[in-house]
């Protein structure tokens, strides 16, 4: 994909300025002071502080972006590519993460061309990852008690045109809800159903089998992200978006 001169100007910025925001509460101070490090080009710093909520099990895109911000400007690719794809996972739909996530796999050295997508398959995930969960999750229940407390003015209404109105207005709301709330659940089974990892490890030798004395089918990459297919002991079976499948160690890579 070609990158417009908005989104260079955006990457610009996001690179320069971590995004400022965390809501209120006791990991606020931490990320205040990784913030002001990031900002004072401090980066190792502020890596420790980003780092130290994540460890904390404090999940939040800001923090994740910021973190994944932090390791580009100092060089550690993976783990910049990593936690752009966490804060991807819990907003779809943000350009600007997906923007600085192209620039970071711009650094590796697998470039995999993915298999086309059948174009209904794209467009119906392009849909579902357009809001977050949570956002579908809200329109939905938004429209579905609207639908009812127009249902219930079709109930107490003695005028007929009212009635009428309130109905089917009613109906058609609690119907799209019931679509909206089907968005919602079907992206949280897109992640759930959906394993993938980083290669962490500067090479990694692509197996045949989980066993170090098969045959070597090709090699990845620090930085590639593979699909998860299998779970075998120390291995793991793991695809590319070109569909290559293959055995890797567990220990060569760090999970999304």
């Amino acid at each position: 994909m070609i990158l417009s001169m908005r989104n260079l100007y955006m990457l610009f910025f996001v690179l320069i300025l971590p995004v400022v925001g965390l809501a209120n509460g006791p990991a606020n101070g931490i990320f205040n002071e990784a913030n002001k490090a990031y900002a004072k080009a401090q980066y190792d710093v502020a890596i420790k502080g980003y780092q130290q909520l994540v460890d904390s099990g404090y999940q939040s895109t800001a923090v994740y972006y910021n973190l994944g911000n932090a390791n580009y400007k100092e060089g550690n690719i993976a783990d910049a590519i990593l936690n752009y794809e966490k804060a991807l996972k819990l907003d779809p739909g943000n350009e600007d993460i997906a923007v600085n996530l192209q620039f970071a796999n711009q650094k590796i050295t697998d470039k995999i061309e993915a298999v086309p997508e059948f174009f209904l398959k794209k467009w119906w995930i392009g849909v579902v990852m357009s809001l977050t969960s949570d956002a579908w999750a809200s329109i939905g229940t938004t429209l579905l008690l609207a639908g009812f407390a127009l249902l219930i003015v079709y109930l107490l209404s003695t005028v007929e045109k009212a009635k009428r109105l309130s109905f089917y207005t009613g109906l058609t709301f609690i119907l799209i809800s019931v679509g909206v709330l089907g968005l919602a659940n079907a992206q949280k089974s897109y992640f759930n159903d959906r394993k993938e990892a980083v290669v962490f490890k500067g090479l990694v030798n692509v197996k045949s089998a989980p066993d170090d004395k098969q045959k070597t089918l090709f090699v990845i990459h620090e930085g590639t992200k593979v699909k998860v297919m299998e779970n075998a002991d120390k291995w793991l079976k793991v695809s590319l978006p070109n569909g290559s499948i293959g055995w890797i160690g567990s220990d060569t890579v760090e999970l999304i």
